[in-house]
């Protein structure tokens, strides 16, 4: 790992990578391979826990290739030297920013979307200019080795490739001084990457997860709220770290909101022959999560199989804060409902807890959608509709508090691995005495002046 580490920040001397030609060529690089090797990575995800060709596009392939084309349109406007104002006490001069990489970055990526929240920060870090090690989840272990072959056999190791193993790899990649961390995982997991980057003072991005609340108020469309909330909340079997943790729903409506949840989980009809759903990622895993389950609060679902890693879509409703199934992020196919009255008892037991990584409201109402948005702290979030806030490369994404540090997408992820240089480029005439010696009370009494 070192050798590879210090090969590089070699590379990374030389400058090349500082060329926006050259950010841009790695970048369309990047997409004809994943264009051209669509199929293989269908394939390797496919076996790993079911996902099909159509979820793969739409929640690994789109994003990713989104990211890449807004850095190639826009890489020209974000690298660009920014002037700035330059005050009284400096002029005359020119002050402006220089955007500059931050030189090798390490990127740890998770199993639930194993292409998508591996790439785009990586797309982000190659149009900041920095050279990339990636480390895909174990986990995924098909779609570690296809990405593993294809990055490895395309790019040159200096500059952007793929280690592949467990924790004892990661743990010899932690022990290396990087210039940027970026991970995607679990809270108990950022903790150790968050450690372990102290030691070298390593700037970080933890994309981390949470229980995401759902707030849903008698005056919203209930129909339509419905559609986008079971849609997000069983994507990916629930396996997504903005995935709809636990609902509030307004008691005025529960039993309507509960029908109708049920009648479209029907609908969707969610197999994994049906391409829609897929296996939970493990045997462990699925243990978890069904034992999240209590036979007596199902409304809808319940069933699981873990030898074959399968939960149906459940509803848990009469649910309250001492259930088992709200102590931790669900991760899992299943929605826990509660009710509520008053929608400050509401905020505030989701404020006595840890910031979520998003939250969703769905509401007419413009006055209850400025005070959830301004009373309630969240990394980002929907209003009248769920998760897809993630898929505008235009907002920048990420946590806040326990939920994460940090953001990208768009610009925000070449700002998470860039670093804003700050110049003052002063002119070459004789400059008043006010600062040199001698220091006299008139000076002073000028600088008082001229400050307050």
């Amino acid at each position: 790992m070192e050798k590879l580490v210090k090969s590089q920040l070699d590379y990374f001397n030389t400058n090349i990578t500082k060329s926006v030609t050259f950010r841009i060529e790695q970048l369309n690089k990047l997409y004809n391979l994943l264009v051209s090797n669509e199929k293989l990575l269908e394939e390797a995800i496919l076996k790993d826990y079911g996902k099909s060709p159509f979820e793969t596009f739409q929640t690994e392939f789109a994003a990713v290739y989104e990211e890449i084309k807004i850095a190639i349109r826009d890489l020209d406007q974000w690298s660009a030297i920014k002037p700035v104002a330059t005050n009284s006490r400096n002029e005359p001069a020119a002050s402006y920013l220089i955007p500059e990489p931050l030189g090798v970055s390490l990127v740890i990526g998770p199993w639930n979307y194993p292409y998508q929240l591996s790439l785009a920060p990586v797309v982000a870090a190659i149009a900041a200019g920095c050279t990339v090690i990636l480390k895909p989840s174990e986990l995924t272990a098909n779609c570690s080795a296809v990405m593993a072959r294809l990055i490895n056999e395309n790019f040159e190791a200096q500059y952007f490739y793929v280690v592949e193993g467990g924790i004892a790899e990661t743990t010899a990649l932690l022990e290396q001084k990087f210039d940027i961390i970026f991970f995607t995982g679990s809270v108990p997991v950022g903790k150790i990457i968050y450690q372990a980057a102290a030691k070298n003072l390593t700037p970080v991005v933890l994309e981390l997860g949470g229980k995401s609340p759902v707030i849903i108020m008698p005056d919203s469309d209930l129909d339509i709220s419905v559609r986008r909330l079971v849609w997000a909340k069983y994507l990916n079997s629930g396996q997504t770290c903005i995935s709809p943790d636990y609902v509030y729903v307004h008691k005025s409506i529960e039993e309507a909101f509960l029908q109708k949840v049920a009648k479209e989980i029907e609908k969707a009809d969610y197999k994994l022959e049906n391409g829609n759903f897929v296996n939970i990622i493990n045997e462990r895993n699925t243990e978890r999560v069904s034992g999240l389950i209590n036979p007596s609060k199902v409304y809808t679902g319940g069933n699981y199989d873990v030898d074959a890693r399968f939960i149906e879509p459940t509803v848990l409703h009469q649910v309250s804060w001492d259930d088992k199934v709200m102590k931790d992020e669900i991760f899992g196919p299943i929605m826990a409902v509660m009710t509520f009255d008053d929608l400050d008892v509401v905020i505030k037991e989701i404020k006595d807890r840890p910031k979520p990584l998003a939250l969703y409201l769905f509401t007419q109402d413009e006055t209850i959608k400025k005070k959830v948005l301004r009373e309630i702290s969240f990394g980002g979030g929907c209003v009248n509709e769920a998760i897809m806030h993630i898929t505008n490369g235009n907002l920048p994404f990420g946590g806040v508090g326990a939920s994460g540090l940090g953001n990208y997408h768009g610009e925000a992820g070449f700002r998470a691995f860039s670093h804003y240089k700050g110049v003052l480029d002063k002119a070459l005439v004789e400059d008043p005495d006010i600062k040199y010696s001698p220091h006299t009370e008139e000076k002073l009494q000028k600088m008082k002046a001229a400050a307050k």
